[in-house]
């Protein structure tokens, strides 16, 4: 429409121009130049100042100017080369549209003198413009029972060029069914028409698409197309079909529910509602599947909607049925099937073939305790199962045939160390990630006689006090054994022996089920200090087995002798002592000596003495601890010739026991040495009195060397710890004194001016407890001593030797005392 516009507007603008230089005297003849279309800017159109016989300066002189009636400046001259050259692109439709005819005027207008000239240009065709339809596709429909020859009109096509570029003729794509028939019309158009060649068959060919082509006489020749589709129209004559009868599908057993596992087709070739097609499930597939699987009846797409077990089900197999909805109705069939790939949801298995047996502890390495069998319901690696025990395990899996495997023993067994076992397996497939369980095996591990009783300690210390009543408890000797039931019940037994020549079974009796030792007599401290037990426990295994601990059984001393004089003998064997002194004796002067000794030992055996009666009590005194007599004051010539003195003794003992011994004393006149008559009477030889001195030798020989070690010892001690010099001691560690706590010599010093009294006391665990005194005799002031027997009925060489052999340097404990009067020694 446009360029139709601007073809009048050029024209009517040529009209004005022509009556207007009609008028101008001054116009001159007119030029024509011809040109085709589309020209590349500065295209050369003529020489204008040649043809218009100008020269080159004339036209810059005189101002040559170009002027387009067009009222766009198309053109341009180069003032340079007098050249009429293309100042824009010309299109000579947009110019005169379809005229056959298309020529552009132009003015050129010289000044000084002013001089008009008229130019034509003539705008060629070319073949720039390809036909078009204005509608690139075009629909049809028609029925697959219309009659062949029917004609359907198509659209004719457009070409903007003229003469033999426009449009010239049309074709139509091959098709057996269609052919192109050309109309032409009475102002001589031409209209193409479709010509039904043959019958329509929806179901083969439901749509043709055809190609209708409009050609132009253009050299090359341009074209123009437009798409025709025919649409089949359909009857209901064709059954769904399924593009496969068999679907397979493959899904993980642990998929979610609302998963699309796949999508059947079905297609109709029929079309509407005849090729409308609805999906289901075949009407026997059975309920089960239906819980598991549901299908869209529209698309036909399969979702997941219970859960899958490859346990149960490795393979579904689902009917599915296509039903159009014409009339009649017509349906097709296929399968689905469906495999459930297995995931590794299931842990292994450890079932028990054989309850474990009770193993002997001493079975050997490699003993079956048990049958096994692992199993794991997943296949494949899921499936695959291997059995593993805790690191450090006394059993062993030994695998057999076909996931069965054997519990033995893989070394030997304590019961007394672990009398159960909870074996803990674990079973772990081989999966990804894998899956494992764990089982308990409880295996009782049953007792063998390889455990003797143990006592608590190899020896036990009993101290027992003299003079108990027989049939008393000693000491319940106590063995355990680690073995359990026949092989751990003990019974007790006294190892025969011998003391001082006696079986020890005439002493004690134990009772065998509790190991309680008792005494079968009273025992006295002064003939049986010490003696050992040999105590056995067995079991009663098969064959038994035994050990043994030893009772040292210690005999403490009670106060149960009275002191026994023995100074002067007379006075000892019961009858009356009779002394003489001297009217002349002063004060302080030693008349007589009582001296007692006490079966006891200790405090028991520590005498004093006192005067409990007297003629004349202001004449005569007692040492407390020497038992001296001696005077008080002077003898005076009132004094009565005949003096009696009744003189007490007594032990330290709870209860004390004590003794008394009557002496006389016959004053006399002219008596100058009854000191030498007494020592000649001590000196009379006797056989008593030999044996007697030769034990004083011997025991102050002893005493003398113990006492001088062990003041030299308890001088070292008593500088080094700066403690008094009235006491002082010096002793073994504890840890030895707890070693050896029996194993000690004391040695007592009782002191009244001079030493007086000297006791020894030795004792061992494996040995009798000896004592030992040593006493001035009432005759010391002139260095005669007296010789006291040990307190033991054994014979003193047999204290001297025990005491020797038993008492070695390096376990002896030394113990020096000085007692006061007022302390009581």
């Amino acid at each position: 429409m446009t360029k139709r516009i601007r073809h009048r507007d050029w024209r009517w603008l040529a009209l004005w121009w022509h009556h207007f230089f009609a008028l101008w005297s001054t116009i001159d003849g007119q030029t024509r130049y011809s040109i085709p279309e589309e020209l590349k800017k500065g295209s050369v159109v003529g020489n204008l100042a040649k043809d218009l016989g100008l020269g080159l300066s004339d036209m810059f002189d005189r101002k040559l100017r170009v002027a387009s009636e067009a009222g766009e400046q198309y053109f341009s001259v180069d003032m340079g080369k007098g050249e009429l050259v293309v100042n824009d692109r010309i299109d000579r439709e947009a110019l005169c549209g379809q005229s056959a005819s298309c020529v552009l005027p132009l003015q050129v207008v010289i000044e000084n003198p002013l001089h008009l000239y008229r130019i034509e240009v003539e705008i060629r065709d070319v073949n720039d413009n390809a036909p078009k339809f204005l509608s690139k596709e075009k629909h049809l429909k028609i029925a697959e029972l219309t009659a062949v020859g029917a004609r359907y009109p198509l659209e004719t096509a457009q070409d903007l060029d003229v003469g033999s570029n426009s449009l010239k003729s049309y074709s139509l794509s091959k098709d057996e069914c269609f052919s192109l028939k050309i109309k032409e019309l009475a102002n001589g158009r031409k209209v193409p028409e479709l010509v039904l060649e043959k019958t329509l068959d929806r179901e083969k060919q439901g749509i043709h698409q055809l190609l209708l082509t409009a050609l132009d006489g253009g050299n090359p020749v341009k074209t123009g197309t437009s798409k025709i589709t025919v649409t089949v129209l359909d009857n209901n004559d064709n059954v769904p079909v399924f593009k496969k009868p068999l679907y397979k599908i493959t899904v993980p057993e642990s998929s979610q529910s609302g998963l699309m596992l796949a999508k059947v087709e079905a297609t109709d070739q029929d079309e509407g509602v005849n090729g409308e097609i609805e999906y289901s499930f075949a009407d026997h597939t059975p309920e089960i599947l239906r819980s598991i699987f549901q299908i869209n009846s529209a698309t036909g797409e399969i979702f997941l909607k219970g859960k899958l077990d490859y346990e149960n089900f490795a393979t579904h197999e689902l009917d599915i049925s296509a039903k159009d909805k014409g009339i009649p109705e017509m349906e097709g069939h296929c399968r689905v099937q469906v495999e459930v790939i297995d995931i590794n949801d299931n842990a292994p298995e450890i079932v028990l073939t054989s309850q474990p047996s009770p193993v002997p502890e001493d079975a050997p390495s490699g003993t079956v305790v048990a049958l096994l069998t692992a199993r794991d319901l997943d296949s494949g690696d899921n499936g695959k199962v291997t059995l593993g025990l805790p690191k450090g395990s006394p059993f062993k899996l030994k695998p057999s045939f076909s996931d069965n495997y054997a519990l033995v023993t893989g070394r030997n067994l304590d019961r007394e160390t672990f009398s159960e076992y909870n074996i803990e397996i674990t079973a772990t497939d081989s999966g990804s990630p894998s899956l494992s369980s764990k089982k308990t095996i409880n295996v009782t591990v049953t007792d063998v006689n390889d455990n003797p009783p143990v006592f608590s300690q190899p020896s036990y210390d009993v101290y027992l006090k003299e003079n108990g009543v027989p049939g008393s408890i000693l000491y319940s000797a106590s063995a355990s054994d680690l073995d359990f039931g026949e092989n751990a019940k003990v019974s007790y037994s006294i190892l025969d022996s011998k003391v001082q020549d006696v079986s020890v079974s005439s002493y004690v009796y134990i009772n065998s089920d509790n190991g309680s030792i008792y005494s079968m007599h009273s025992f006295d401290y002064e003939k049986l200090k010490v003696f050992q037990i040999q105590v056995q426990a067995k079991d009663q295994g098969s064959p038994s087995l035994s050990s043994n601990a030893t009772v040292h059984v210690f005999i403490l001393d009670q106060n149960d002798n009275a002191p026994a004089v023995i100074y002067p003998s007379s006075a000892a064997m019961g009858s009356l002592s009779h002394q003489r002194m001297p009217r002349s004796a002063k004060a302080g002067h030693l008349v007589t000596k009582v001296t007692a000794v006490d079966a006891d030992s200790g405090h028991n055996a520590w005498i004093s003495y006192r005067l409990a009666e007297a003629t004349d009590a202001s004449l005569f005194t007692v040492n407390l601890y020497t038992g001296e007599v001696r005077t008080k004051r002077a003898v005076s010539e009132q004094d009565d010739s005949s003096q009696r003195l009744l003189i007490e003794i007594k032990d330290d003992g709870e209860p004390i026991q004590s003794s008394t011994v009557t002496v006389s004393i016959i004053l006399e006149d002219g008596l100058h040495e009854p000191i030498l008559d007494l020592r000649h009477k001590a000196a009379e030889p006797s056989k008593k009195t030999g044996r007697i001195t030769l034990y004083l030798i011997l025991s102050l020989a002893s005493v003398s060397v113990l006492s001088l070690l062990t003041f030299l010892i308890l001088a070292v001690k008593c500088i080094r710890n700066s403690r008094s010099s009235s006491t002082c001691c010096m002793r073994r560690t504890d840890s030895d004194d707890y070693k050896n706590p029996n194993r000690n010599l004391q040695i007592q010093l009782n002191t009244d001016g001079p030493i007086k009294y000297v006791e020894v006391l030795g004792g061992d665990m494996l040995s009798q407890s000896q004592s030992f005194r040593s006493c001035m005799s009432p005759m010391s002031e002139y260095s005669d001593f007296t010789l006291i027997k040990p307190s033991s009925t054994t014979d003193f060489k047999e204290v001297i030797s025990v005491l020797d052999a038993s008492l070695p340097d390096s376990t002896w404990t030394f113990e020096s005392q000085q007692v006061s009067h007022a302390n009581r020694f």
